[in-house]
């Protein structure tokens, strides 16, 4: 388990749900990984690289609403500018997105 946090620090956490509406293969990336442009609605379009080659096929990933955390500093991943954090569960070398049971407005908090 990771150290606690207390309820202010988690709130400081912006977690939204987003869009894909592109994905494709992030080639300078050390680890097989996707490029991800999502779209946030009203917070607008993000971009993220996301290690989900072995669950996913990028075609198969436009329109799939993730959950992202969205306030954190951009960074450099390879070549690619990240700007969000998709969240997944991860166990071991297997990766699945979190995603609303049902499709929500893009730009919805996550609480």
């Amino acid at each position: 388990m990771i150290k606690d946090i207390n309820f202010d620090d988690f709130s400081k956490i912006d977690i939204r749900v987003g869009s894909i509406v592109e994905a494709y293969l992030n080639k300078a990336s050390k680890k097989p990984a996707y490029i991800l442009i999502i779209d946030f609605g009203p917070l607008g379009i993000f971009k993220s690289s996301a290690q989900l080659t072995k669950n996913y096929k990028a075609e198969n990933l436009i329109g799939v609403q993730v959950t992202a955390v969205i306030n954190l500093p951009k960074k450099q991943i390879g070549k690619v500018m990240s700007s969000c954090l998709v969240l997944a569960a991860v166990d071991k070398d297997k990766t699945t997105l979190l995603t609303p049971s049902k499709k929500v407005i893009n730009g919805t908090m996550v609480a």
